[in-house]
């Protein structure tokens, strides 16, 4: 089953259930892929929708941080609220050693050899994450690699 698909699914679901932080969030969810279908100019495969997700959770940890500098904890809450309620769509998140496997196999790929090089590294890793690792995080990973060459 498609990600769009369990999303909608969902949506009726929650609708059925009167669960009004789940709904407004896949409702958000699936306002943010129908635009990325519009711009694209066609429908969206898994990866592209887990791009979109990915946009939507990093969005909601800027929101949080922004809130927490505010002193708002009613932001903060809906907020954390709805990245539980992304994260359910999220493949499972990479473990350390794992995201370390991926970046080195990709410095190996790019034959890159000082912190200079991390965009072309990072050309090739981001593809294989695919949602389960941030780019910052990832970047950081490449650029201590980098560094202790």
């Amino acid at each position: 089953m498609s990600i769009k698909t369990k999303l909608e699914q969902d949506l009726k679901q929650a609708m059925r259930s009167g669960d009004a932080v789940r709904k407004s969030t896949v409702r958000m969810a699936l306002a943010a892929i129908k635009l990325a279908e519009v711009e694209r100019r066609g429908p969206l495969e898994d990866d592209a929708i887990l791009a979109v997700l990915q946009k939507e959770v990093k969005t909601r940890h800027e929101t949080i941080a922004d809130a927490e500098k505010a002193s708002r904890p009613d932001l903060i809450e809906s907020a954390r609220a709805e990245l539980d309620v992304l994260r359910g769509y999220m493949p499972q998140p990479l473990t350390g050693e794992e995201l370390e496997a991926f970046a080195r196999q990709a410095i190996t790929e790019s034959g890159a050899t000082s912190v200079k090089e991390v965009g072309q590294v990072m050309k090739l890793l981001m593809p294989r994450l695919l949602g389960r690792a941030d780019g910052k995080t990832a970047s950081e990973k490449v650029r201590g690699l980098l560094a202790a060459k």
